[in-house]
């Protein structure tokens, strides 16, 4: 029987729209944040405990049995990690071949290609319908794969062999993913049980808020990057993610998987650490190789939010 209570309407409304007007919300607080840096670039301290919020509100949508079963389909996991590993870092060094991007770019771009995926995909995954609790073990998956696999393969394309700060990307998951899931999934627990609704009404307007506010304050931050980035950079970081994002999708359904399965595995595959790239192209190779991460970073959280609608688009028409 369908909740009419007038709460649960009013949230369920409000989700629906700021799902649909998600994009465009995303591109007008990057152009004010371009326009005003000031307004939100104090708030570079919030980005951590607001992606950590939103993940609590995607824990309470959540419940163990979607854990389980994104662990009794192995397959898609294996898939999405091998395209993770493979896809992105080769799709990196071409891109950046294909721009003729300088020595420190293309380094900067196949950092940006050889670590795992970031904690935004799961945000991005819940927004455009895909399946979650896929989204989330791929990232912790590919975290962990990570530590051993972003040296080998940095070494493999810029023969150089980079440190990955291991307990730092751990303490990152734990942190921005496992804990606020676990207390989300406690949370839907104990409104299963008293039969409440709310966390499905009202965790889609909260998580559309968050990533608004997270991608307006990258923005700001990073405003004197981007106008300084040039367009070939900037060409490149959006080819990368968008041939990722694409071919993710596609090899999916070329192995058979269901379409939420792909999508969350394009979304997973397009979507990068891409702070640990550029504070690993910092440290290892200077500031001018961090270009590509930093401009990953901001561009890859306005394509998702684009990719979010168009996807939850096209599963809503298909299973009309």
């Amino acid at each position: 029987m369908q909740n009419t209570n007038p709460v649960n309407v009013c949230f369920y409304n409000m989700g629906n729209w700021l799902i649909k007007t998600f994009p465009a919300a995303a591109v007008l607080i990057s152009l004010i944040a371009c326009w005003k840096p000031t307004l939100l670039n104090w708030g570079g301290a919030l980005i951590i405990p607001l992606l950590g919020f939103i993940m609590l509100g995607m824990g309470a949508t959540l419940a163990p049995q979607d854990f389980l079963r994104a662990v009794k389909k192995p397959r898609a996991v294996v898939i999405g990690m091998i395209l993770q590993f493979t896809l992105m870092p080769l799709l990196a060094f071409a891109v950046g071949k294909m721009f003729d991007l300088p020595r420190e770019q293309l380094i900067g771009l196949v950092m940006v290609g050889s670590v795992a995926g970031g904690t935004a995909s799961n945000v991005i995954t819940y927004l455009a319908g895909g399946d979650v609790a896929l989204s989330i073990t791929m990232t912790a998956c590919s975290t962990a794969v990570g530590v051993v696999l972003t040296p080998l393969i940095s070494g493999l394309y810029l023969q150089q062999m980079v440190p990955v700060p291991v307990w730092s990307m751990f303490k990152s998951i734990l942190l921005v993913v496992a804990l606020p899931v676990a207390l989300g999934l406690l949370i839907n627990r104990i409104c299963c049980k008293k039969s409440w609704s709310f966390p499905e009404k009202v965790c889609p307007v909260f998580s559309a808020v968050g990533i608004v506010l997270v991608i307006g304050i990258i923005v700001s931050l990073n405003t004197q990057t981007i106008f300084s980035c040039g367009a070939l950079v900037l060409a490149a970081v959006m080819v990368h993610n968008i041939s990722g994002i694409a071919a993710g999708y596609l090899l999916a359904r070329i192995c058979r998987l269901d379409n939420k399965s792909s999508i969350t595995i394009a979304i997973e595959v397009g979507m990068q650490n891409s702070g640990l790239a550029a504070a690993l192209s910092t440290q290892f190779f200077g500031a001018a190789s961090a270009l590509p991460g930093t401009i990953f970073s901001v561009w890859h959280n306005i394509s998702g939010a684009l990719l979010a609608a168009v996807f939850k688009h096209f599963s809503s028409n298909k299973s009309e």
